[in-house]
């Protein structure tokens, strides 16, 4: 896609007569970054001097709507018709606040604070004959309080509320007249406030203004008549802007010396197709919303193109002195993005068949292109969480991190001036069309409490962290290491199954064929002729799927083969007295072929899928796990496949990820039985002369408290684990119970559920283990605070949720994840031998150049070296999942095309990474380990076997070949089938 875009932003330049559209290159710029390496985190520092804000507008916080003379605005009017409940009437009640907004602000510690002045506050009806001094002296009082704590005041003139007199009157934004009003009410608010304010905004996004004020009718004043008027309405507004800048920059900057900008919100926008067609629709959504008023600011004081062109007479013309007026009048581009009304557009009308997206990062740098690299200071951003969630704030804080995270990369990768940045908002307060529907603050705001009691979110307590530490500054713990693992460290790969063909493919056919030598040279079989059937036992090498699957085992590098056997293929009766002998052979000889190769085979017994049971057809119809009688067959199944296969398989695991949260706790009874059966069984009757390992594989992806400051959500964190993890680890490795939490938090809900341990259970089932294994694909986020859209656990009182920052595929890509799992296994069971027995990330199988797969490995395996070297895990092993899409689809290193078996990138990355035995220091003493034996690849021809000779009968042009079996001996001794 990356190339294809490149060529369409090459051709759109050069078929536009004329620039701008700069930011076409936007989309192709971003299509062709590093993947998955950009999208990851970035830890650093924004520059020394940015601006950390937090903003409120004057209508939602500042209530007092009638108090000390303020007159009532289109806002005050609006919600007092129609079907709207709600006003914003008290809002958060700032106007009697001040005290706890100053010190909610301090608290955050940020530089600025954004605020609106209430216009209709200083003059009731708009004018300055109505001038209202007390309104004056709230502001006064806010400003000097600001100062006493060192934070500057950003200050808005307009941000929707009009005098309402002005719009009854005079029709208001509609009304060119408005221009020379405004300018009036902007030179009172530079002469009474300028010398303390150093950045102002004149006009709080206009879009929403014209549009939706006077378009949709969504917001005030809720006109929705004139198709047009919109456009009428946002050249009053550009043009009252100018007026104001000019009279600024002429009369007030001098001595001031302060900067002044309109704050332009937008969405961001995707094409639906890589086609030259629908970058320009993406471009033209972006001039509709965003370029609508910064082009005329920030380029040639005159409309987009795009818009001229769709919209002809509808739209406004400039003369050129007005085109110069207009021109130029920003000395920052303010730029708000988040959940405002500008972004979610209503309706589809302005996507011209795209998609919106939400992405600061791609948007600032569109504005960077297109605008000539203005300093951009994002205004206002955030999101929103529903009104019945208070302190805890999760939603809110993750995409507060994402688009901080997003800002940040902005200014290090993309080189964008990105000079600040504004949490919005403050506080709760009255959300225009959506009320009191949702908020928005960082602060909670109590609105049944006679002095509006604010409290701190979680949001608020991130976002005092990140600006007390200027960003994410790396730690060592987020730097990469340099080291190896031991040399006996079992570097492995993992399939949930191998591919079984019993019927030997060597000798298989028994026909005569013709060679047509003269024609095209095909084989043509003759009919009623045969060889002779070959009398011999058959061998291991016979059979090609067996080679061509160690072939591609050996390719990778490792030295383990972790698979699964079916139970109920090798034992279909569930009577191991009648297994299924040929199947049997088929994995003694591809065990035996391993070894042949150097790898060891790790054989697990049987694989937990939610899709079958995998029991043989007797237990699967008999109650399967629930049946007592399941763990004795099971256990008399692992005694046949120790048997039969135990003297290749020195590692097995008995039940892999049975811990599914599907599984009921009585099944999970019945399951922890069956592995001590099992376990017992191979250590009092196989231990000794096959002297290998056995225990059981858990599914353990980390679980992350959503806020990992708040003991409120470390709590969670640790019953999930208990629920998911210790559920079946704890009675093997620890107290041969279940956990203690796990028992505590079911009494508490009068659970009858979890089984009780007889003692003979508990002796049974503890120890029973040499390893501790854990299959590790992800990580989750987990907080006590229920809000919608995420999943939530009733019976555990937890909420499942991800950081908005994390790589997705489609479950989160966390590599520390890993770290902390192996740790918490240390933690709870000392120095247990730990192998990671399956590591892997979903990927679209015709990618072969898989790099999300490269980056997966690579950071993973990192993060288990950091474990071992860094933290003192016992790690012994670890197996990348999976070796192949054919078996385990999207997850392989090896893809398929029709019968074409692919290698993909990951798997030369991954050989690398053990060729040096993990991630060797540079320039430091290569590893000295014991030299490995190497396969004897030759040694197969020595065995006494038959070989294939070919008589050639010449006759009219046709060839008849006869296949002949000739025996040799050797003096090698004859290979065991």
């Amino acid at each position: 896609m990356g190339g294809l875009l490149a060529l369409l932003i090459f051709l759109a330049f050069t078929s536009a007569a004329t620039k701008p559209n700069a930011g076409l290159k936007t989309w192709g710029r971003f299509s062709k970054l590093p993947y998955p390496g950009d999208k990851a985190f970035l830890y650093d520092t924004f520059p020394r001097d940015f601006m950390w804000a937090v903003g409120t507008a004057a209508y939602q916080v500042e209530g007092a709507f009638e108090k000390d003379g303020k007159g009532l605005s289109i806002w005050d009017t609006f919600t007092r018709g129609g079907n709207r409940l709600a006003t914003g009437d008290v809002g958060s009640d700032s106007y009697h606040n001040i005290h706890a907004d100053i010190r909610a602000i301090g608290q955050l510690g940020v530089t600025h604070y954004r605020f609106s002045l209430s216009w209709s506050r200083i003059f009731p009806n708009g004018t300055r004959g109505s001038y209202n001094e007390i309104g004056t002296n709230y502001y006064r009082t806010l400003i000097k309080r600001l100062k006493e704590i060192r934070v500057q005041p950003v200050v808005t003139l307009y941000h929707w509320d009009l005098p309402d007199h002005l719009q009854q009157t005079l029709g208001g934004w509609t009304n060119p007249e408005l221009v020379r009003i405004f300018r009036d009410y902007a030179d009172f608010c530079f002469q009474t406030f300028g010398n303390d304010v150093k950045y102002w905004i004149t006009i709080d996004n206009p879009f929403v203004v014209a549009r939706h004020g006077y378009g949709t009718g969504v917001v005030a004043p809720g006109i929705k008549n004139d198709p047009d008027l919109p456009f009428r309405v946002g050249h009053n507004l550009l043009k009252a802007h100018a007026a104001a800048w000019h009279l600024y920059d002429r009369h007030y900057r001098p001595r001031q010396q302060g900067k002044l900008s309109m704050a332009l919100a937008s969405h961001w926008i995707k094409p639906s197709r890589t086609r030259l067609e629908s970058l320009r629709e993406c471009q033209c959504s972006l001039d509709h919303v965003l370029g609508w008023f910064a082009r005329p600011l920030f380029t040639d004081g005159d409309y987009p193109p795009c818009m001229k062109a769709r919209l002809g007479s509808r739209l406004p013309s400039f003369t050129p002195e007005e085109r110069e007026q207009v021109k130029g009048t920003a000395d920052f581009f303010a730029l708000s993005h988040g959940a405002a009304l500008s972004f979610q557009l209503i309706n589809d009308s302005l996507k011209f068949g795209q998609h919106e997206d939400l992405n600061l990062r791609m948007l600032l740098y569109w504005v960077n292109a297109e605008y000539d690299k203005p300093p951009i200071f994002v205004v206002q951003s955030g999101w929103y969480v529903l009104g019945n969630t208070k302190t805890e704030d999760p939603k809110h804080m993750y995409y507060l991190k994402r688009f901080l995270a997003e800002a940040l990369k902005s200014i290090i990768i993309d080189g964008v001036n990105v000079i600040g940045y504004t949490a919005w908002s403050l506080t709760d307060g009255f959300e225009w069309h959506r009320e009191y529907g949702i908020r928005r603050g960082l602060y909670y705001v109590d609105f049944n409490t006679p002095d509006m009691k604010r409290e701190p979110k979680t949001s608020a307590t991130f976002y005092r962290n990140v600006i007390q530490r200027n960003g994410f500054p790396e730690l060592p713990e987020n730097r990469p290491a340099q080291g190896i693992f031991p040399c006996d460290f079992a570097w492995g790969v993992s399939a949930n199954s191998i591919q079984v063909e019993t019927t030997p493919s060597q000798f298989a056919d028994l026909s005569v064929y013709l060679w047509n030598i003269s024609n095209n040279g095909e084989l043509m079989r003759l009919e009623g002729f045969s060889v002779p059937p070959v009398r011999r036992t058959p061998h291991c090498a016979d059979y090609a799927t067996i080679r061509q699957q160690v072939d591609e085992i050996r390719q990778v590098g490792v030295n383990h083969f972790h698979f699964s056997l079916n139970w109920s293929a090798v034992v279909p009766t569930g009577d191991v007295a009648h297994p299924n002998t040929t199947l049997l052979g088929y994995y003694r000889c591809f065990t035996h072929q391993l070894l042949q190769a150097n790898v060891t085979p790790v054989v697990t017994l049987w694989h937990h899928t939610r899709q079958r049971s995998s029991l043989p057809a007797p237990l699967d119809t008999a109650n399967k796990w629930l049946n007592r009688e399941t763990p004795e067959a099971f256990a008399d199944y692992a005694r046949l496949c120790y048997r039969e296969l135990g003297a290749h398989v020195k590692m097995w695991i008995t039940l892999n990820e049975p811990n599914d949260e599907m599984v009921s706790y009585q099944e999970g009874h019945q399951m922890l039985r069956a592995h001590a059966l099992a376990w017992h069984a191979y250590d009092r009757e196989f231990r000794h002369a096959q002297r290998g390992k056995v225990s059981l594989a858990l599914h353990m992806d980390w679980v992350e408290p959503a806020f990992s400051f708040s003991r409120e959500d470390v709590e969670p964190a640790k019953r999930v684990l208990d629920f998911r993890v210790g559920w079946f680890a704890e009675p093997i490795f620890g107290s041969g119970d279940y956990p203690l939490g796990m028992r505590s938090w079911l009494r508490q809900l009068n659970s009858l559920d979890l089984p009780v341990f007889n003692e003979e259970d508990r002796q049974l089932v503890k120890g029973t283990y040499d390893f501790f294994a854990i299959s590790h694909f992800s990580t989750k986020l987990v907080t006590h605070a229920k809000e919608d859209s995420y999943t939530y656990t009733a019976m555990l009182e937890v909420q499942h949720m991800i950081d908005t920052t994390w790589i997705m595929s489609p479950r989160p890509v966390v590599p520390w994840g890993l770290r902390k799992a192996l740790n918490w296994v240390r933690e709870h069971y000392c120095d247990v031998p730990v192998y990671v027995m399956a590591n892997g990330v979903q990927e679209d199988p015709a990618h072969f150049k898989d790099s999300l797969r490269v980056y997966y490995l690579y950071n993973y395996i990192n993060e288990a070296l950091k474990a071992y070297t860094l933290d003192g895990v016992n790690l012994k092993g670890y197996f990348a999942y999976a070796l192949s899409d054919q078996r385990d689809p999207g997850f392989g290193m090896y893809g398929q095309v029709h019968e074409e078996v692919i290698i993909k990138a990951s798997l030369s990355n991954y050989r690398n990474i053990i060729q040096h035995n993990g991630f060797p220091i540079q320039g430091g003493a290569p590893q000295q380990c014991p030299s490995m034996p190497q396969p004897c690849l030759g040694c197969h021809v020595l065995a006494k076997r038959p070989v294939v000779g070919f008589l050639t009968l010449v006759g009219s042009g046709v060839l008849i070949t006869l296949g002949l079996i000739i025996y040799y001996t050797a003096r090698r001794h004859k290979e065991r089938y």
